[in-house]
């Protein structure tokens, strides 16, 4: 009897994990054997060309490639410019919607809205803004910061994808904050009132240290998400000016489908999806840490 339960219970647990596991197996991990394989050939995508086995030399190359390290940096300092940004916005997003007032599921429903669109839909929108749209109100109003170049300008330009990203994914991190945030037992929040704590001292000595798992997922999907971020970046800059803003998901995509260089393509993958494995380890593991010492 125990032996037909244990076999049903397998049964029922394949029949419902096992469709998932076989899509997850055929979409994304054959793919990224094969794409890794072709990593260490010279592989075109042209047809007629022979596929050769050479080692580790797309590797050294893309090491040699100045545009690679480029591309590595500026993916760099949009990280970390959209992993601070979303990230506190997010949050008082999600503090100003926790509030007691009448308005809060409006206000959290505009402000994930953004979250649905497209990235390249998103990206265009926002092209419009900075160049006819802020033209017209830097002559309107004189205000300095709609009269700065913010996509002809390379650093300006790494802003400007940051605060598209901001807008379109501060939205879905809030709700990762308010789920974190109403788990808080209210009874504590009442007896640092009662104690005369001020808002800032409730948010950083209790609030802050409560939400503290919730902002290690917050962190970590920032932070690969911006690693990967492509659409945002294909729309509103393309690269320009001068490659300077092209991201590494986007030096990827022209490698491979630009310049018919697939092997250099998945060398670059293979590079970045390290990159991003080291890096999210670290980031969860001291993250954690830190949710222990609070």
């Amino acid at each position: 009897m125990k032996k037909s339960n244990k076999l049903r219970n397998q049964l029922e647990y394949w029949s419902f994990v096992g469709p998932i596991f076989i899509a997850f197996l055929m979409v994304v991990i054959i793919p990224f054997i094969i794409g890794l394989y072709y990593s260490f050939t010279n592989w075109s995508a042209i047809p007629g060309r022979s596929i050769d086995f050479i080692g580790l030399e797309n590797y050294i190359a893309a090491f040699r490639d100045e545009q690679f390290r480029i591309s590595f940096f500026a993916t760099i300092q949009f990280t970390l410019i959209c992993v601070v940004l979303v990230n506190i916005v997010g949050f008082f997003l999600a503090l100003l919607v926790t509030q007691k007032m009448r308005s809060a599921n409006l206000l959290r429903t505009v402000f994930f809205m953004p979250n649905l669109i497209g990235g390249i839909v998103l990206g265009y929108i926002w092209r419009f803004i900075f160049i006819k749209v802020f033209v017209s109100l830097y002559e309107s109003t004189g205000l300095g910061i709609f009269g700065l170049p913010w996509l002809s300008e390379a650093n300006q330009a790494i802003w400007a994808m940051a605060i598209v990203t901001t807008w379109q994914f501060g939205g879905y991190i809030m709700v990762i904050y308010i789920a974190g945030l109403q788990g808080i037992p209210q009874s504590l929040i009442e007896a640092a009132q009662v104690d005369g704590a001020n808002a800032w001292k409730r948010v950083r000595h209790i609030i802050f240290p409560l939400v503290a798992p919730a902002f290690t997922v917050s962190m970590f999907l920032t932070m690969s998400n911006s690693f990967k971020m492509f659409d945002v970046n294909l729309a509103l800059t393309n690269g320009d000016p001068g490659r300077l803003t092209e991201l590494l998901t986007l030096q990827i995509y022209n490698t491979a489908f630009t310049d018919s260089n697939f092997g250099q393509g998945q060398a670059y993958a293979a590079i970045l999806f390290i990159i991003i494995g080291v890096v999210s380890f670290v980031q969860v593991y001291y993250n954690k840490r830190r949710e222990v010492e609070m």
